[in-house]
């Protein structure tokens, strides 16, 4: 029992119990006295009228006619009083009764008689100093009596709200222990479950959420398994080389004279595997909220053409024809060089694995903090624009179509940015390849 009070179900019946009781606790306490004061009212009324005809038969001089008078009011329980001369016929009237009557007053009141709480009505007869007083004992058992009449129908009004208490919250419980159901299943791995859409308007948008969280799990679950499947690949690929010469070295199948090149071949893979394993710590700890950042004023013009100088070597002859538009004066953008250097090597980085000998390879520097990065090679369709920065969906489109890196480039490099407070965004570049846009907090220049 004590555990279904702990339930909604449980709780939502208390509540309305309580209620329940409560508004019958409420509706007695004020039903009562009015009833009471009904009564009192009507008897008092009653009373007032028998003094009238009272008055009229005692008109009769004849004692037979008093006593047949009187016995009959005794058998209503009301109790006869004659004032002559300003003096009752017997005690227990009080004293201001008799007086008023006496002097002509009609009486309408409460007091004691005989020590009894009685009404008193009063009227003065045609005599001087002369009246009739009817009294009548207040009975205790009128609260008793009006409550035994209304008690059933309290009682029915107390299961009744039993009743709709429970009703109401096996309606409002309903939605949530099915949610409830569906959020166990999704922490158990079941993304497909769905809760239908019935109910009231806040159950609804309550199935929404657990639906739109479902498809939500189920298109990141998608997406992790493809991350993984090509970081994986990535990984696969220069161990498998590094293993393969170094397995040929230890058979001696590699003279003397080729381990140079197995040895720079070995080195390439290996900085290959360094540069996945960073670029994948970089982006969990992106994730997690917890990367050093140094921002500082930095000139972008300064910045780029430091790049362009690095990146001249790496294009090499056989490479991409690098070109640099640089603004005439200096942009001065509040961030962190080291990672803003880190977005564009890897910005180029990507562009030197598809861009053909001899085409363009532009870094550019815009006035307002906007750095662009443009190629001649393949670019992206419309379709890829929109999916350019999640991780490793241009891999899983690309791989095996054409030189493709880790998928890791692009999302770090747009998360990268975001830390910086900054934007970047991907398009069509002039040069017919793809554009690299990226938007950093500029200062303002001011004139003095």
């Amino acid at each position: 029992m004590r555990d279904f009070f702990r339930t909604l179900t449980g709780r939502a019946v208390l509540v309305t119990a309580a209620t329940a009781v409560v508004a019958v606790i409420v509706t007695a306490l004020v039903a009562i006295p009015v009833a009471v004061r009904s009564v009192n009212t009507q008897i008092r009324a009653e009373l007032m009228e028998k003094t009238a005809l009272a008055v009229e038969l005692l008109a009769d001089e004849r004692p037979a006619a008093r006593e047949r008078i009187a016995r009959r009011l005794r058998q209503d329980d009301i109790e006869i009083y004659l004032i002559r001369r300003g003096t009752a016929d017997r005690a227990g009237l009080p004293e201001r009764v008799v007086r008023r009557v006496a002097a002509g007053t009609l009486i309408d009141t409460r007091g004691v008689v005989n020590g009894r709480s009685s009404f008193i009505a009063g009227r003065p007869l045609s005599g001087r100093n002369s009246g009739v007083v009817l009294t009548r004992k207040v009975s205790s058992g009128i609260a008793v009596r009006v409550l035994s009449g209304v008690w059933v129908a309290l009682l029915a009004g107390l299961v009744g709200g039993v009743l709709a208490g429970a009703l109401l919250a096996r309606f409002v419980a309903r939605p949530i222990g099915l949610a409830a159901a569906a959020a166990g299943r999704l922490a158990a791995g079941d993304h497909s479950v769905r809760i239908s859409r019935h109910g009231p308007a806040e159950a609804v948008r309550l199935a929404d959420a657990i639906n739109q969280l479902a498809s939500a799990l189920q298109t990141s679950e998608g997406r992790e398994r493809d991350f993984l499947l090509s970081v994986s690949h990535e990984l696969r690929t220069p161990l498998a080389t590094i293993r393969g010469y170094a397995e040929a070295l230890a058979d001696g199948v590699i003279t003397a004279d080729g381990t140079e090149q197995a040895g720079a071949t070995m080195l390439g893979e290996a900085d290959r595997l360094d540069r996945l394993i960073s670029d994948l710590l970089v982006l969990a700890r992106l994730e997690a909220a917890d990367l050093p950042l140094d921002v500082v004023a930095v000139d972008l013009v300064e910045l780029v053409r430091e790049a362009g100088r690095a990146w001249t070597a790496r294009c090499g002859p056989d490479g991409p024809r690098l070109v640099l538009e640089l603004a005439s004066e200096p942009v001065t953008v509040d961030t962190d060089p080291g990672r803003i250097r880190q977005v564009l090597d890897g910005l180029c980085e990507n562009a030197l694995r598809v861009v053909p000998a001899g085409a363009p390879l532009v870094l550019a520097v815009r006035p307002g903090g906007i750095v662009e990065v443009r190629d001649g090679g393949p670019g992206f369709t419309d379709d890829d624009l929109v999916v350019a920065f999640d991780r490793g969906e241009l891999n899983r489109r690309y791989r095996g179509i054409r030189s493709v890196g880790s998928g890791l480039g692009l999302a770090l490099a747009a998360r990268l940015v975001g830390r910086l407070g900054g934007r970047i965004s991907a398009g069509h570049a002039p040069e017919g390849g793809a554009m690299f846009t990226v938007e950093l907090p500029y200062r303002t220049r001011t004139i003095a």
